[in-house]
């Protein structure tokens, strides 16, 4: 009988396991299943710019994983059952269960309203893809009205900065704003501080520092101060949450509902399940637990593939990096800023910004969306590290020709 592997999710580190093991693995042994609730691939690292108005390419995954083997399922997952080995899902047909040897659990994250009321019924978000359509709607209507606009991004997080610097630049007749809960780009070293602000005020995105919102109404916010700001949409970023599917089954998991996994990406409490991207808590090589990120995505699910083909195969695992080295802030199409951290994850004081660093992001993105198009297709070593978010930044950046400093 073959060994059963049923990955969850298909986002960059759900599909990323699945071809890398479709390739790695033969199928005359094992057979594995891709459920999804959509049909497309999202490119969530884009979905900033999918909500401003631009035109991103969609990837559907049938076509990803044709010829890989891999059977994708369509259909939302209710339910993990880690003691009879079955995952529960729902779909236009009713739904039914999945049986596993092994379970790979990428389900991702989604906005979280920080029990703020309002958020739920009131804000947008760009944590999935028909949230950012509906913000991209409500944009078009602002812009067709003639009038003008006020749009006031909550959250000053690297997600927050994008898309109030995006919908800035590619919507200039709307008014932006950007609430933060303190000084903006704190997370920053002085220079790369230096130069958020500077963009902000070239795109004319107004900064709102030491600004809590307590409630979200449906034309305007109100602030922990007692004062209110008007907002025609309001754009909520202050944070991500995982579903409570896997606490509820009874993996073990951290306070915050992801998995507990060990160095090789397994759950503590059941060793025939893998987490891997926002689901895994994973800590790395510094010793801290991962941040939510493309880059943990592909470090969790590069560690997840050589972890679960090591152990059918009897080959040995191999450990891969678990870091976290730098920050990357798109600030429109032609800026952006590059923030080196240290083991603590905080900022060094070397980082770049400018034309040269959207550049170099986007080189990461289209090499990223190949990897995710062509999954069971090697990659040279590079362009594997840039798919995984291991890119070399200051060699890339000096190959773009610009000076990094010391």
């Amino acid at each position: 009988m073959k060994h059963r592997i049923v990955v969850l999710g298909a986002g960059y580190a759900g599909a990323y396991v699945a071809g890398n093991l479709a390739r790695r693995l033969s199928p005359a042994d094992t057979e594995i299943t891709v459920v999804n609730a959509e049909p497309d691939f999202v490119e969530r690292l884009r979905l900033h710019q999918l909500a401003a108005g631009q035109e991103i390419e969609i990837q559907k995954l049938a076509d990803v994983f044709a010829g890989t083997g891999i059977r994708l399922r369509l259909a939302r997952v209710t339910a993990v059952d880690p003691e009879r080995q079955a995952v529960a899902v729902a779909d236009a047909d009713g739904g039914g269960e999945l049986a596993y040897d092994t379970l790979v659990y990428a389900l991702g994250s989604h906005g979280a309203d920080r029990g703020v009321p309002g958020v739920a019924e009131h804000a947008f978000d760009i944590a999935a893809r028909p949230s950012a359509l509906r913000l991209r709607e409500r944009l078009d209507s602002l812009d067709r009205r003639g009038e003008g606009g006020n749009v006031l991004v909550v959250g000053d997080g690297l997600t927050g900065i994008e898309t109030a610097t995006e919908i800035a630049e590619s919507r200039p007749g709307l008014s932006v704003a950007l609430a933060a809960r303190g000084e903006l780009g704190a997370q920053l070293a002085a220079g790369a501080r230096s130069h958020l602000r500077q963009a902000c005020d070239r795109l004319g995105v107004t900064v709102l520092e030491h600004t809590s919102v307590e409630a979200v109404e449906a034309t305007r916010v109100l602030c922990a101060d007692g004062t209110s700001l008007a907002s025609d949409a309001t754009v909520w970023t202050a944070g991500f949450a995982v579903d409570p599917i896997a606490a509820a089954g009874g993996l073990e998991v951290a306070e915050n509902g992801q998995i507990i996994v060990d160095r090789t990406m397994r759950s503590v409490s059941h060793p025939n399940v893998y987490a891997a991207g926002d689901s895994a808590h994973a800590i790395g090589d510094t010793g801290l637990p991962l941040p939510m990120s493309c880059a943990s995505a592909g470090f969790t699910g590069g560690q997840a593939i050589h972890a679960i083909v090591g152990r059918l195969t009897g080959r040995k695992i191999v450990n891969t990096k678990l870091v976290y080295s730098y920050n990357h802030i798109s600030l429109g199409r032609r800026d952006g800023i590059l923030q080196m951290v240290d083991d603590e994850g905080q900022a060094k004081p070397t980082y770049m910004g400018g034309r040269k660093v959207a550049r170099i992001k986007s080189g990461i993105l289209k090499t990223s969306l190949w990897a995710t198009s062509h999954p069971t297709f090697g990659l040279p070593k590079r362009k594997l590290r840039l798919a995984a978010g291991c890119l070399d930044v200051p060699d890339a950046a000096r190959r773009e020709g610009a000076r990094v400093p010391a």
